[in-house]
């Protein structure tokens, strides 16, 4: 299975509810929050990426799509693995490729109700349900 799950874009500006990363050291903010599934990256310290490493080049100054999925290692079989897989915090693990020309994140969550510690269920985006 596979489900969208957010946009991911680099910013240098820091911005409200950043959560750290120590893996890849980097300030994230919280996609659930945003009205258009937007997640905030921001380096500690912008990378000096070779042009000619264009999976990682795109990773660091283009945006990214992320998707949920049950499997990660289904999900990665044959891809170019640019970042990854790491636990970025308490909520499960991901993995960066490139893919079809773009960078997609890959996540397989081992808690869908937290996010770096907030309390904030994981839903389908789309219209709210009519319930």
């Amino acid at each position: 299975m596979k489900e969208f799950d957010h946009i991911g874009i680099v910013t240098t500006e820091p911005q409200e509810g950043e959560s750290w990363v120590p893996f890849s050291r980097v300030w994230v903010t919280n996609p659930r929050l945003h009205p258009r599934r937007i997640e905030y990256i921001r380096p500690a310290e912008m990378p000096e990426v070779d042009p000619s490493d264009i999976g990682l080049w795109k990773l660091w100054y283009l945006p990214h799509v992320a998707y949920r999925v049950d499997d990660l290692s289904a999900a990665i079989k044959g891809a170019e693995v640019i970042l990854g897989p790491f636990a970025p915090g308490d909520f499960g693990n991901v993995v960066f490729v490139h893919q079809d020309g773009v960078v997609v994140e890959y996540l397989e969550y081992s808690d869908l109700n937290n996010w770096f510690g907030q309390a904030t269920p994981w839903s389908p985006a789309g219209p709210p349900s009519a319930d």
